[in-house]
């Protein structure tokens, strides 16, 4: 069991632990610093630690985590709490755990980062996380819905997060222009644009409603949800990310299997996979950062990046072995 702590965190007492997490979370929300995904998620790891270190006790004062017991015990709360997860994920959590310990420091709370010395989670890139575009035909060619081929070509055409076209409303598409408003992270809005394969597929998903969500779920909800969320024409929500998700891994299982895969793909793999063949096809840095609507080139390139066949394609292309053909 952790200890209960009291104590000066440098320039005076320091609030509890759970106090100076909520002062956290507060201080960015209202500088406007964080995406309301992003608090949630800060807020889910620094409370799960906070049971952790306490035991669920809101008594430990955060001041004595720059002891050696006290970082000894951060340390063994991590871990309890986090270990058996995916290094991207403990990865995740760590990031919120420093960002709150400076601005603790910053505060005068703590003299040092009691998580100094730690080992970041290691996390193995996966470079064929973009679908080829042969699989890419092949999951055009699946016999599914109206709606989802509708927003599986949207999500590819676009290069758009999922979460941003799953909260498309009918007012947000400029149909004429081939373009959809959305949020994106950080709450700007901005225009993604698509081509003509969404451009057929939409006024047949969409059989003249002129309002609410673009993708609907299959029937009326079961319990109350925000207004936003419903079609006041149909009385249906509007179609979850982690249904719009099931759906997508259970239609590409195949697909997937035959590639040697053990499971289906992920809708993160269509933004994935459309800006990697744009970087095969030539696009230049600058359209790719707007496309993606990335603020670095280092964010980028996770995406971005050229696949085996396009490697394979360049090497056979720039082979000065190769012989041309008589008149070529």
């Amino acid at each position: 069991m952790a200890r209960v702590w009291h104590g000066d965190g440098g320039n005076g007492p320091a609030p509890t632990y759970a106090h100076a997490v909520e002062a956290f979370l507060i201080a960015h929300d209202r500088a406007g610093a964080w995406s309301a995904g992003t608090a949630v998620k800060y807020r889910q790891s620094l409370s799960i630690l906070g049971t952790r270190l306490s035991d669920g006790s809101t008594d430990a004062s955060v001041a004595a985590l720059y002891t050696p017991d006290g970082a000894a015990d951060l340390a063994a709360a991590f871990t309890a709490a986090f270990a058996t997860l995916a290094p991207a994920t403990r990865a995740r959590h760590l990031a919120a755990l420093q960002s709150a310990l400076r601005w603790w420091r910053a505060r005068g709370w703590l003299v040092t980062d009691p998580t100094a010395g730690w080992a970041r989670p290691k996390i193995a890139r996966d470079h064929s996380r973009a679908l080829t575009r042969e699989q890419i035909a092949d999951l055009w060619r699946l016999d599914v819905g109206l709606r989802e081929k509708t927003l599986w070509r949207l999500l590819y055409e676009t290069a758009a997060r999922a979460s941003e076209i799953l909260t498309l409303d009918i007012a947000d598409l400029d149909r004429p222009g081939k373009r959809a408003r959305v949020i994106s992270k950080g709450g700007d809005t901005d225009w993604v644009y698509y081509q003509t394969g969404t451009a057929l597929l939409l006024p047949r998903l969409l059989a003249g409603r002129p309002r609410g969500p673009v993708f609907l779920a299959e029937r009326a909800p079961t319990r109350a949800v925000p207004t936003l969320d419903l079609c006041p024409d149909t009385g249906r929500a509007r179609l979850s990310y982690r249904r719009a998700a099931e759906l997508f891994a259970h239609a590409t299982t195949p697909l997937a299997t035959a590639a040697g895969q053990s499971t289906g793909w992920s809708l993160h793999q269509l933004r994935h996979s459309a800006l990697t063949h744009d970087a095969e096809s030539g696009t230049n840095t600058p359209m790719l950062l707007a496309r993606s609507r990335h603020a670095s080139m280092r964010s980028l390139e996770r995406y971005a990046r050229p696949g085996p066949e396009a490697l394979a394609r360049h090497a056979a292309a720039t082979d000065p072995a190769t012989r041309r053909r008589p008149g070529r």
